[in-house]
């Protein structure tokens, strides 16, 4: 049973973190025909010179509906005033009527949520020279938070996704790397601890899915990547538990590569992402570390 005091703090860092107005965007540009088919562009603030790294961000909310890119625009514009060209990404996510027994939203889509992070990676470059000329596509960042977390490790892995997959890379993506915040990274561990109501087996189509399409979905299944990896965790998070990444990382141990950790006292699963809170600067750091 979960501390109320831990309940309780969770919604106030939930609250601070939602209580930002969303930021509009630079410009927003079209990677497919679906409504959900755009990216937001964030030009980097003040007196920039030269190319600057890009950052991709992909959203969390469980891959359901209800939950879309503006309540992240606060932290997009927040890494644009440290300096970063940034692309904040929608995508397709799962319906928002509940399908029959479920609880609430659905987790997601198979394929569609797939297809829109591989297309959205795929069409950035040629996006990005006419909406960002000042982001250098050479030193791209990719960074989600929850499920955009492990959407932001999948997109780096998909040159490891299993022969005949529609999004196999048949060479590594051009990242300088990953920053995964709180992710939903390893899905075998999510959904014994139960995390966002068994949001990864709802993202797979249901158990009757399950180990058909894991080997396509899971970051711990897609290892290693060769691609520079560093997961931030809040020690307190009671969304998505510590163990989840801890999992994530030893199985990356375990298929010889090394992922960095950083784990966060006192915090929980939404500082990670507001711009008032003093882990939001940590993980601007990491993504620094990685990016220039």
């Amino acid at each position: 049973m979960t501390d109320p005091a831990a309940v309780e703090r969770d919604a106030a860092e939930a609250a601070s973190a939602f209580a930002h107005p969303a930021v509009a965007p630079d410009l927003t540009a079209a990677y497919g025909e679906h409504p959900d088919h755009v990216v937001d562009f964030y030009a980097p603030r003040g007196d920039t010179r030269g190319p600057v790294p890009l950052v991709v961000v992909l959203h969390g909310g469980a891959w359901r509906d209800p939950y879309d890119r503006q309540h992240i625009t606060p932290f997009a514009d927040f890494l644009a005033r440290r300096g970063f060209a940034v692309a904040n990404v929608e995508y397709r996510r799962g319906s928002s009527l509940p399908h029959q027994g479920a609880g609430g939203p659905v987790a997601g889509r198979w394929p569609e949520t797939f297809d829109d992070v591989a297309a959205a990676m795929d069409a950035l470059p040629g996006l990005v020279g006419t909406a960002l000329p000042q982001a250098d596509v050479r030193r791209v960042v990719v960074t989600g938070h929850s499920a955009g977390g492990h959407l932001a490790l999948w997109a780096a892995a998909r040159h490891v996704l299993p022969y005949g997959s529609p999004w196999r890379l048949p060479a590594p993506p051009m990242l300088r790397g990953v920053v995964a915040l709180a992710p939903i990274a390893d899905f075998a561990v999510a959904e014994e601890l139960g995390v966002c109501g068994g949001a990864s087996a709802q993202l797979l189509g249901g158990a009757d899915h399950w180990d058909e399409r894991l080997p396509s979905a899971d970051p711990a299944s897609l290892l290693p990547t060769g691609i520079a990896t560093t997961v931030v965790h809040g020690r307190d998070d009671i969304v998505v538990p510590q163990a989840v990444a801890e999992a994530y990382v030893a199985a990356a141990a375990k298929a010889g590569e090394m992922v960095g950790l950083t784990l966060l006292d006192g915090v929980g699963h939404f500082p990670l992402i507001d711009p008032a809170a003093d882990a939001c600067a940590v993980v601007a750091e990491e993504i620094s570390q990685l990016a220039w």
